[in-house]
């Protein structure tokens, strides 16, 4: 569980390698591509759509848990969710990824407790550069 969530330098050809691999071990793989979610629902809507989420999730948290803990109608020997794309909702909706992360390092949890596997693999965030610090020049102190 602890290695549940990776945060790799990911393309979209990453993704498509990742998910070959994947399905060759026998397990299910899934691209949740969040470009363009800047809210809850529409990370929900992503990842609902990407894991073929039943009718009865119920867009909340608790549902959210409920879905990635189950994935009955994904059979395979365990599962990778591979999230594409997360710098928009890393920036515009913090409290959604922040949220999002414990939940399925959770659900992670719960897969492997049942001999199962539940793998989270996503882009890492971009990397921008820091402003240098203005330079400051010392000012000698007047002799008094």
């Amino acid at each position: 569980g602890g290695d549940a969530i990776r945060v790799l330098p990911l393309a979209a050809s990453d993704a498509d390698v990742l998910c070959a691999a994947a399905g060759e071990r026998g397990y299910s793989c899934a691209q949740a591509d969040l470009a363009g979610c800047v809210d809850r629902d529409a990370f929900f809507s992503c990842v609902a759509e990407a894991l073929e989420f039943p009718d009865w999730f119920g867009r909340n948290w608790d549902a959210f848990f409920d879905c990635l803990t189950d994935l009955s109608w994904l059979p395979s020997r365990g599962h990778v969710l591979v999230l594409l794309n997360t710098a928009e909702i890393r920036r515009d909706a913090p409290e959604t990824f922040d949220t999002a992360m414990p939940i399925m390092q959770e659900a992670a949890q719960a897969w492997q407790k049942r001999d199962g596997s539940l793998r989270v693999i996503m882009d890492a965030p971009p990397v921008t550069r820091a402003s240098p610090a203005p330079h400051r020049t010392r000012r000698k102190r007047p002799k008094t």
